[in-house]
């Protein structure tokens, strides 16, 4: 006896799967800050018109107003002198001897004061300086950004599995000795 087992056959084919992400799509900008600068410039005077007239050198207006002030004065001056002087001789009687006095009054100059004249006074010159300002103005732009995402590609072939008979079963009997011939 002879059997066969019947066998099946399995044919399988792997399914197949591809995904493929494409780069997304980016644009990037940046704007230029835009930047404004003003100045206002700096100032700076010098008044040495003080320190000048010190120095006896102005302008002839200002000399001959100096003039005329001082010419005044010594015409006051030397009016209050004649006044006091003439008052004295009124008041000759009184003790004293106003004519003696005032004829060496009136003979002798004042002494002259000696010095340096032509060196300025202190702080004459004037100095007078402003700064200069900057004003800075910053406008800042925003980057531009545009942005695109991509969908992935996805391609899917399933797998398949078929089934068959790769072998029958079989059964064969031999009978051997079955007849005899001697019977």
């Amino acid at each position: 006896m002879e059997s066969q087992m019947a066998r099946i056959q399995i044919q399988q084919t792997s399914g197949k799967q591809e995904i493929q992400q494409p780069h997304a799509q980016i644009s990037i900008q940046q704007p230029k800050a835009e930047v404004s600068m003003k100045t206002t410039p700096s100032k700076l005077s010098i008044d040495q018109t003080q320190a000048w007239e010190d120095m006896g050198l102005m302008h002839i207006s200002k000399r001959i107003e100096k003039f005329a002030n001082d010419g005044r004065q010594g015409l006051l001056k030397g009016i209050a002198r004649r006044v006091q002087q003439g008052e004295e001789l009124m008041k000759i009687e009184n003790n004293g001897n106003p004519i003696v006095t005032q004829a060496i009054t009136n003979a002798h100059d004042q002494i002259k004061q000696l010095g340096i004249k032509f060196i300025p006074s202190h702080f004459a010159v004037k100095i007078d300086y402003q700064p200069s300002e900057v004003q800075i103005d910053v406008k800042v732009n925003q980057p531009i950004i545009d942005n695109q995402a991509q969908k992935p590609i996805i391609n899917y072939q399933p797998g398949e599995v078929s089934t068959s008979m790769g072998q029958y079963q079989d059964l064969q009997i031999d009978f051997i000795n079955l007849f005899s011939e001697s019977i």
